[in-house]
């Protein structure tokens, strides 16, 4: 039998105001401000205390995970505007050297003579994310946990090599480090 109240409850740190209004979360930091609307979860979301309250009144299966996503968004929010996230990639070459190049303007990352091939192949950055390509070692930031990542996965997505055994042919672009804080 499922329990009568699912609450989950995630901690607003010094420097951050979260705000709430129509299942609409909005969280400022001293990195930014990042806005989320979770109208589609159906739960309660409620500020008291320093704390945000995520609950939800006989749940479903669905609705207790749903409460669990809903507060680990909120968590990542929280953690992006106070300290901001870092993913580091390297680049894996066996022989050609691959040459990269940050498109600011365009929002993609140029990643030229991979594997011998003329065309260059193209990631794309995704939201605020700033990315900085020195060598073969690649530093994606951002404030929002989800741009980050997708960015990365779309670098990592952008060197896979297709048609070929993967554990012969290594080369690519792989996320060595992930971290809080810019």
């Amino acid at each position: 039998m499922p329990p009568e109240l699912v609450e989950r409850i995630v901690e607003i740190p010094e420097g951050v105001k979260v705000e709430i209004a129509h299942r609409k979360v909005k969280v400022t930091g001293p990195k930014g401000t990042l806005e989320e609307d979770l109208s589609h979860i159906r739960c309660v979301l409620e500020v008291e205390n320093e704390r945000v309250r995520v609950k939800s009144s006989w749940p479903r299966k669905a609705e207790v995970a749903m409460a669990g996503t809903a507060a680990a968004k909120i968590r990542n929010m929280i953690k992006g505007t106070n300290t901001g996230f870092t993913y580091k990639m390297r680049v894996v070459h066996a022989h050609f050297p691959v040459t990269l190049k940050v498109v600011e303007k365009e929002r993609k990352l140029m990643i030229e003579n991979f594997t011998g091939e003329k065309t260059p192949r193209i990631a794309r950055i995704v939201g605020d994310s700033k990315v900085k390509a020195s060598g073969d070692e690649i530093v994606i930031q951002g404030i929002n946990i989800e741009d980050v990542s997708q960015t990365a996965a779309n670098i990592e997505q952008s060197t896979k090599i297709k048609d070929k055994d993967q554990r012969v042919f290594l080369d690519g672009i792989y996320v060595f480090e992930r971290k809080e804080g810019m």
